[in-house]
C-alpha cells in the first residue's frame, strides 16, 4: 500500500452527488477494467466499444497503458513496484471519472492479481461498480500477432521484464467477462459487454 504523505488533507463531499451526475447523463459511471496479454485485443475491444457508447449517446473514456505512460506515469518502468504504482494511480483516476458518471474503459496488461484486487477494493470500497473483463488469448497467438513487434523484442533480449515471456501473467480468477477475442468477432465481443453493462443497471435495458 502507498504510503499517505501529506497529513492534515480530508476528502471534501460537494453538493452535486454521483447519482445527481449519473441522472444527468442517463447512465451510471462503473470500471471496465480489460487485462490480458499485449496483443490479446484489449484496446482494439475498448476503443470499439466507446465508438458504440458514443453512438448511443453515452459518455465514456478510455484509459489506455501507453497513453497513461507518456503522461502521468512517464516516471515508471516496468519493475513488479512500477508496475504496482502504475495500476494504483490509474485505479484513483479510473474512481474520478466513475464518481463524474463516466464509464471508463481501462486497458492494461496489469499482470499481477494483487494490483488488480486493489483497484477493485478501491472502487468497491467506494461503493462503485468494477468489472474485470479478461481479453483471453494463448501467449501463442497473442505473439503470432505482436502488433508492436514486442515479443519479437522480447524474445531477442532487447525488452526486459516482458510479461508472458520473462515476467509471468497471473490471469484473473474470477473475472465478471472472459472475452476468448482468438474466438469471437469484435462485434460479438462488443455486444457481449453492451449486454452485461444493462444488466448491471450500468446502461438502460
Amino acid at each position: 500500500m502507498t504510503e499517505q504523505k501529506a497529513t492534515n488533507v480530508h476528502w471534501h463531499e460537494g453538493e452535486v452527488s454521483r447519482a445527481d451526475r449519473g441522472q444527468l447523463l442517463k447512465q451510471k459511471g462503473a470500471t471496465l477494467w480489460f487485462t490480458g496479454l499485449s496483443g490479446s485485443g484489449k484496446s482494439t475491444v475498448a476503443v470499439a466499444l466507446e465508438k458504440v457508447l458514443y453512438a448511443q449517446g453515452r459518455l465514456a473514456y478510455r484509459l489506455d497503458g501507453d497513453n497513461v505512460r507518456l503522461g502521468i506515469n512517464k516516471n515508471l518502468g516496468f519493475s513488479a513496484e512500477d508496475r504496482a504504482e502504475n495500476i494504483r494511480r490509474i485505479g484513483e483516476i479510473a474512481k474520478l471519472f466513475v464518481d463524474a458518471g463516466v464509464i471508463v474503459l481501462s486497458s492494461f496488461v496489469s499482470p499481477y492479481r494483487a494490483d488488480r484486487d486493489l483497484v477493485r477494493k478501491l472502487h468497491e470500497d467506494a461503493g462503485m461498480d468494477f468489472i474485470e473483463v479478461y481479453v483471453d488469448v494463448p501467449l501463442a497467438e497473442a505473439e503470432k500477432r505482436d502488433p508492436k513487434g514486442l515479443y519479437k523484442k522480447a524474445r531477442a533480449g532487447q525488452i526486459k521484464n516482458f510479461t508472458g515471456i520473462d515476467d509471468p501473467y497471473e490471469a484473473p480468477e474470477k473475472p465478471e467477462l472472459v472475452l476468448p477475442s482468438h474466438q469471437m468477432s469484435l462485434e460479438q465481443e462488443v455486444e457481449a459487454l453492451l449486454k452485461l453493462l444493462q444488466a448491471r443497471g450500468i446502461l438502460p435495458a
